[in-house]
């Protein structure tokens, strides 16, 4: 017999001894979804959103809303459900969709009766399988009462259009509902919305939809008091992160070495992830927006050097709520008197956007304020417009109406930029604010912001 042979004889024998015991092994226990999750607020919250989702969209003369979830599959990173779904259910559901339904004042929640993701029929012991739209718990303890399968959901938009009930999805930002066309080409990124639009026009041609930004905006603007909890300590989180990474600037340091020690102090104080990349960015990288920075692999990652600036443009997330803050600092710990002199500038100018907040006001008010404020000389190096600050919440740029006046709950940034090549000086500052029923709280006020408190926190 060759020993190929004898090989293959002895594959067969181990195989057929290991093949009872495959056979017999116990079956690992279904995953059960709330024992691994659990809604960030109370399911009240979640259920008084729905209810002033159908205010709002009744306030219009009703629709039917449909917001979809995130698709299940995983490209390497954790799951992170869409933030209007998450913002009205909670749950980090894949492959869903949840109807409000204002015509009928009720919320349907179409999802799948298994989660796909756990479930690998050659690998049965490592994927057992999890109920979704047939968890026995859902309805209870996420208060939403009408949950149906999900291959109902055509069924359900037929009906409705053959009746004549008009659509809501909200998939870009325009305050006046209008519906702008989705377009493919060959290389393009549609959102999830944007998709579901395009399959509703495909699939249904007859179909009325509108752009549900507005009443979403109108809601996801007004931060309740459990949101602002969330808002304050990722605020606070990332203030705590910027003064462990500025003790580590120094000439001859890179770039990452400081969003690593940053981000590893997130982490350390419970968030789970940052929402977008960090922007820590020096000497000539400092003189540049993101935009053009992120177009390069490898330009971020620049060693600093002696009498230049770095700016830090960062956040994190808490219950999937995020921050957005930035500060200046001097490589070398000490500012020039150029550098010192154009920093005063510019958080002079946004002292008085602050100073200025207060329900009532517009964003176009402020505008003006800081126009004032900037010096005539300096006005061409100044990036305000309505580009001064962004509402913050589930995201780093949530729902928002230019033209609405401030109301208490609103929380957004104020961050006049400077970007000045022809001395090679770029300074930043960015702090989060909350409008309040008598003015403003600035959430970021821990963290340093004039010439020799940024000296002061680098030599501690």
């Amino acid at each position: 017999m060759s020993i190929l042979n004898k090989i293959q004889l002895a594959v067969v024998f181990c195989f057929g001894m290991i093949t009872p015991f495959i056979s017999t092994a116990q079956q690992t226990e279904e995953q059960k979804y709330f024992e691994w999750a659990n809604l960030p607020f109370p399911k009240e919250e979640y259920a008084q959103r729905r209810d002033k989702m159908i205010t709002e969209l009744n306030s219009s003369e009703g629709s039917i809303f449909l917001c979809p979830s995130r698709d299940g599959l995983s490209d390497g990173e954790t799951f992170r459900q869409l933030d209007d779904f998450n913002y009205f259910t909670g749950l980090e559901f894949p492959n869903s969709i949840l109807v409000i339904d204002a015509y009928n004042k009720k919320n349907i929640l179409f999802a799948p009766l298994n989660d796909f993701r756990f479930e690998a029929p050659s690998r049965r012991n490592d994927f057992p399988g999890r109920p979704l739209g047939d968890d026995v718990e859902l309805k209870n303890k996420s208060g939403i009462s009408d949950i149906r399968p999900f291959e109902e959901l055509d069924e359900f938009i037929k009906k409705n259009v053959n009746a004549n009930k008009s659509f809501k999805v909200n998939y870009g930002g325009h305050m006046s509902g209008e519906l702008v066309e989705v377009n493919t080409s060959y290389i393009s990124s549609l959102s999830t919305e944007q998709l579901l639009v395009y399959h509703l026009q495909q699939t249904f041609p007859t179909i009325q939809i509108e752009s549900a930004y507005k009443a979403v905006g109108n809601l996801r603007m007004i931060k309740s008091p459990l949101e602002i909890a969330a808002l304050r300590e990722a605020a606070d989180i990332t203030v705590q992160g910027i003064k462990v990474a500025v003790k580590h600037i120094a000439p001859g340091i890179d770039e990452r070495t400081l969003e690593a020690e940053m981000e590893a102090e997130f982490k350390r104080l419970g968030s789970p992830r940052i929402p977008f990349a960090s922007i820590i960015k020096s000497g000539p990288n400092s003189l540049w927006p993101w935009r053009i920075l992120a177009a390069h692999y490898e330009r971020r990652n620049r060693k600093m050097k002696a009498g230049e600036l770095v700016i830090f443009d960062v956040g994190c997330e808490y219950k999937n709520y995020v921050s957005d803050m930035g500060r200046t600092f001097p490589v070398s710990g000490k500012f020039t008197e150029e550098q010192r002199k154009i920093l005063i500038m510019e958080t002079s100018v946004s002292d008085a956007i602050i100073a200025a907040i207060k329900p009532g006001v517009t964003f176009a008010d402020l505008k003006k304020v800081a126009d004032t404020a900037i010096p005539e000389s300096e006005k061409k190096y100044m990036q305000v417009g309505l580009f001064f600050g962004h509402h913050l919440g589930l995201s780093s740029g949530d729902p928002n109406d230019p033209q609405a006046k401030l109301a208490p709950g609103m929380v957004f940034t104020v961050e006049p930029w400077y970007y000045n090549h022809d001395k090679n000086i770029s300074v930043f500052t960015e702090d989060e604010v909350l409008v309040t029923s008598n003015g403003v709280e600035v959430l970021t006020k821990a963290l340093p912001r004039t010439p020799e408190e940024l000296e002061r926190l680098m030599k501690k």
